[in-house]
């Protein structure tokens, strides 16, 4: 039938109808290709969706019972990690540097971004245990800090990727650094070291996961940026491991930060105010220094919320460098604040000595 037709029909409309079925055979391609893929879009989507992340339930420190997917991460933008209060060692320097994530994020945490620390040690994390520990290390509302039974929360664990077969066991002294941020609309995970600078990290969880809708805080040109300078072993060791609880000087640099902030004592002067023999063995062993009830120490443990110094696994060498550079510090902060202090003095005699 459809050859008779064509037959009847001239050269011209032959060729116009042979150039509709090609751009209509096109258009169905298209159409069948964007079909699949929204369908791999979709996939790729849920792939870190409902049907891979246990809705198990949990118990916050408040006593109130939530799902982990429902509740905790679907759609939202996350930052998890896992603890357990009875830490020593690193748990208490990660609290404390996500503390300082918390405060840069601002009433931002509950609302676009949401912060979990889930106990690995749920016997002993009860929600009241859990509420003590959040009071302790001042932690704002909006970060939550979760229990439950201990195969779900190793569930979770597998799941996110952080949990680690062979140093589980008691005996082993590694420890697993555990926390991962991501966004589960756009399927965006990775891990990061809860050491991490915590503005770097802010960033990430404020902005980077949040597809970078958010404004810059400013638009100055990167050639406006300080010069880099090297920085020895003992500012880096205090940079990573103590400028999360301690600081040189109130306002003495950019290492130091507020007092009413500071988890621990300043250490401006601390080289002049403690034997050398004391202040060495307190870097490198604060646990057994406690443990022997050092005068100085149960002053400074009750006076800071009875927060532990974890032993930073310092050597000789390390102890050295790091004494050092809070002696350099102290004095480059004096040094600072004696001359704001001439300065202040000379205005205010010119001021006084004016007609």
């Amino acid at each position: 039938m459809i050859e008779i037709e064509m037959k009847t029909l001239t050269p011209k409309q032959k060729r116009y109808i042979l150039i509709a079925m090609v751009f209509f055979s096109m258009a169905i391609q298209i159409l069948l290709f964007n079909k699949s893929a929204a369908a791999a879009a979709q996939g790729a989507k849920s792939r870190w969706g409902a049907n891979y992340f246990p809705n198990v339930p949990l118990i916050t420190q408040d006593g109130k019972k939530v799902h982990f997917f429902d509740d905790l991460i679907k759609d939202k933008v996350v930052a998890i990690n896992f603890i357990f209060t009875s830490c020593k060692n690193s748990c208490p320097m990660e609290t404390a540097r996500m503390v300082k994530v918390q405060k840069i994020l601002g009433d931002r945490v509950g609302k676009d971004v949401f912060m979990y620390s889930i106990s690995i040690d749920p016997e002993t994390d009860t929600p009241a245990v859990l509420k003590k520990y959040t009071e302790k290390f001042g932690v704002k509302p909006g970060w939550l800090f979760l229990t439950g039974k201990e195969a779900d929360i190793t569930l979770l664990r597998r799941k996110l990727g952080l949990f680690i077969d062979e140093i589980q066991d008691s005996e082993n002294n590694d420890h697993n650094l555990s926390l991962i941020i991501g966004n589960q609309r756009t399927g965006r995970w990775m891990k990061r070291s809860p050491f991490e600078n915590p503005y770097y990290l802010a960033s990430q969880l404020g902005s980077w996961l949040h597809n970078w809708k958010l404004p810059p805080d400013n638009d100055e040109s990167y050639a406006n940026a300080p010069k880099l300078r090297n920085i020895d072993m003992g500012e880096k060791l205090f940079r990573s491991r103590c400028a999360t609880c301690h600081a040189i000087g109130v306002g003495g640099g950019d290492v130091a930060q507020q007092q009413d902030e500071s988890l621990g004592p300043d250490l401006l002067g601390v080289t002049q105010r403690r034997e050398r023999a004391w202040l060495t063995r307190w870097l490198a062993e604060p646990d057994k220094m406690l443990e022997e009830k050092d005068p100085i120490i149960m002053k400074l443990y009750a006076q800071y919320n009875e927060i532990e110094m974890p032993n930073l696994q310092l050597n000789s060498k390390e102890v050295e460098a790091l004494i050092e550079y809070m002696d350099e510090e102290t004095q480059r902060v004096n040094k600072l604040q004696s001359g704001s202090k001439h300065k202040h003095k000379d205005k205010h005699k010119h001021e006084h000595s004016s007609p």
